[in-house]
């Protein structure tokens, strides 16, 4: 912890998910379907696996994992291969608005879940393979960490489409 920073509480922490989901939500329905299932370039994902990735990262890294800890005694918290999940899902072939509403109706059960915490569920925890323990309170903090670099990283593939198209003008951007 930063000095002078005060961790957020889970009630803001709901807030700010909600807040990151829903500027998800902006950008991929205001993209066209096609560019919203396109990757910006090669090898990187597009707007839709973006989402399909932090979909599945509230089920498998966030959500799950808090409602583990508070639930049990000290669990063992599972890894995870994202490229291979990434893969599997095919979401550059899905429905954006699918994705979307997906993404929304999951993120409001995360949220009401980090508002009922109280604050000795915060200090419960578990053990990660690869990091060691973790608290709630650490995977909340990360949550919303997490959650505004693939924001960011939606409002980027829109920047990306843009670019080449800007003739003259990107000489502003450099």
């Amino acid at each position: 912890m930063v000095a002078g920073m005060t961790p957020f509480s889970p009630t803001l922490a709901a807030r700010l998910l909600r807040a990151s989901a829903a500027g998800m939500a902006v950008e991929v329905r205001a993209l066209s379907p096609d560019l919203a299932g396109r990757p910006p370039r090669d090898g990187e994902w597009c707007a839709t696996e973006v989402v399909g990735h932090v979909i599945e990262a509230e089920r498998r890294g966030f959500a799950d994992r808090i409602t583990l800890m508070v639930e049990r005694d000290e669990p063992l918290l599972e890894t995870w291969d994202q490229e291979a999940v990434t893969a599997a899902r095919r979401d550059a072939e899905r429905e954006p608005e699918a994705m979307v509403s997906e993404l929304l109706a999951l993120r409001e059960d995360g949220a009401r879940m980090l508002e009922r915490l109280g604050p000795l569920d915060l200090l419960r925890g578990g053990e990660h393979p690869t990091v060691g323990r973790l608290t709630v309170e650490e995977v909340m903090h990360e949550w919303v960490h997490h959650d505004r670099a693939h924001l960011r990283q939606v409002l980027e593939i829109a920047q990306a489409f843009a670019w080449p198209n800007m003739g003259n003008a990107q000489r502003f951007s450099r």
